[in-house]
């Protein structure tokens, strides 16, 4: 397992697997180690996935102080990674939470992005982010679903506050465009592979500054892409398509039946439309 030290002496771990040109992946939830992407539905047969384990997930070690969990200090630790696989620019991947991560790392070192993947991402760090109301509007879209009348309610005292543990592996429907045994599977491997603390941290006050990030994305030089599930509601495709419009070169795909995890909804449409725009000549 090949390891590589964060600025302030981290060991960060990381895992690749499959050929051609290296993608570098980074994973959401927050704080959720990188196994839950997989080959990202057979992508690894297009592009070598350098999948990271963010600080005090998955292999990578916990680090001294907790306050270096929050999104923007750890920029650093994707130029570390960058820097430490020898790339001068990067085609870059993130997924969920992790768009966030990816959006301050363009901000801060945009001579470095080639291109950049965001796959249902989030962009607090843009100043957008989803709501309770989207995730309604989106949740009104399952009603024909035979798990919808139980799932609802416990999305219903998710919203209110109340939930129980039970109550969000109930809920977990509504993160999948087909709630299959692969879902399944999937959404059972959540708890154990997230950092609970760290996730807290993630967002905290201060990590976010909209109107730089925003400022510094206007210019970037690089072909952005936004990936949006047609079901997800975090981001849903219409809020996906204001950040695409903030950057210079930004477009936004929406896969059809697609939840959060698009790459497990159809793999094929998935690998199909990312590798299409990878490969792309500007």
């Amino acid at each position: 397992m090949p390891i590589f030290s964060a600025p302030d002496g981290t060991e960060l771990a990381y895992h690749v697997t499959g050929r051609g040109e290296p993608l570098l992946c980074l994973p959401g939830g927050p704080m959720r180690a990188s196994a839950y992407l997989g080959d990202l539905g057979g992508l690894s047969r297009h592009r070598r996935l350098f999948l990271l384990d963010l600080r005090g997930t998955g292999d990578s070690a916990v680090p001294a102080d907790p306050a270096t969990y929050r999104c923007d200090r750890q920029v650093d630790d994707v130029e570390a990674f960058r820097a430490h696989l020898g790339l001068e620019r990067v085609d870059l991947l993130a997924h969920s939470a992790a768009g966030d991560l990816a959006l301050l790392y363009a901000a801060r070192y945009p001579d470095r992005v080639r291109t950049l993947t965001s796959v249902n991402g989030r962009a607090r760090a843009l100043g957008i982010d989803f709501t309770e109301e989207h995730r309604r509007e989106a949740a009104a879209r399952r009603g024909a679903e035979p798990w919808f009348a139980a799932a609802y309610d416990s999305y219903e005292r998710i919203w209110a506050g109340s939930a129980a543990d039970a109550d969000w592996d109930s809920a977990a429907p509504f993160f999948y465009g087909r709630w299959d045994a692969t879902a399944q599977a999937h959404a059972e491997t959540e708890v154990e592979q997230t950092n609970e603390e760290a996730a807290d941290l993630y967002a905290s006050a201060g990590a976010f500054e909209p109107a730089v990030a925003r400022a510094a994305v206007a210019t970037l030089d690089a072909r952005v892409l936004l990936l949006a599930g047609e079901l997800d509601s975090g981001p849903l495709p219409r809020v996906a398509a204001t950040v695409a419009e903030l950057f210079p070169e930004g477009e936004l795909i929406v896969q059809p039946g697609a939840g959060h995890y698009p790459w497990l909804d159809d793999p094929r449409r998935f690998t199909e439309t990312v590798t299409a725009f990878l490969d792309r000549a500007r």
